[in-house]
């Protein structure tokens, strides 16, 4: 797979559900297609580096009893008339319940994508395309209400700790979070209550 992301501008007469379903089909190896900002991408193969720390930051929220922490699974936001906002899979994150017969409901209406609003904390460790990670996807993430946004800026050397999701219009691309904890990687990152401080050393690079 290309080091670089693939984009695609989606039209707004295609349901981006249905582009996606495309890609996946019409690809000769297993993608992660996402959606975000009106534009469809193909995010590039992690390294070992990247999955060995996002690995470890799971591990930190299970050890430390965050039992509905998961990964791998694509969540949906819309916008207030339902049309698709954003399909995102992130790297790793913190539901608020386990699926109920309405969000299966909703996963299956939706080919696979279950409503973001299941969603109390999102984590994202960045690749080579980091730019997705600390612009479309952090605007996209507080849009969408998610109240906390854990990055790891492996391009910058930094943790965030991203809280306070605000949305002052109807523009979701104006979104932010109004609340960055910031650290240098190496350092612990706290989080708020319930969440455990991460240990970030795992990301030192020699």
């Amino acid at each position: 797979m290309s080091a670089e992301p693939i984009l695609e501008p989606v039209m707004t007469q295609v349901d981006p559900i249905d582009l996606l379903s495309a890609f996946e089909e019409a690809s000769p190896m297993p993608i992660r297609p996402e959606y975000v900002e009106g534009t469809a991408m193909v995010p590039p193969q992690a390294n070992d580096d990247h999955n060995h720390g996002a690995g470890e930051l799971f591990y930190q929220f299970r050890s430390a009893g965050i039992d509905l922490v998961g990964f791998g699974n694509g969540y949906r936001a819309a916008h207030g008339d339902g049309r698709t906002m954003a399909l995102v899979i992130p790297d790793f994150y913190v539901r608020r319940r386990r699926p109920t017969e309405l969000d299966e409901s909703y996963c299956k209406a939706n080919k696979g994508w279950y409503p973001i609003d299941m969603l109390a904390l999102v984590g994202e460790v960045t690749s080579t395309n980091h730019e997705t990670d600390t612009g479309p996807k952090f605007r996209t993430y507080a849009a969408a209400g998610v109240p906390v946004y854990v990055l790891v800026d492996r391009h910058s050397g930094t943790a965030h700790c991203h809280t306070d999701p605000v949305l002052p219009g109807d523009d979701p691309t104006e979104a932010y979070y109004a609340t960055d904890t910031k650290v240098s990687l190496g350092e612990p990152l706290p989080l708020p209550a319930p969440y455990p401080a991460l240990d970030t050393t795992p990301f030192l690079t020699d």
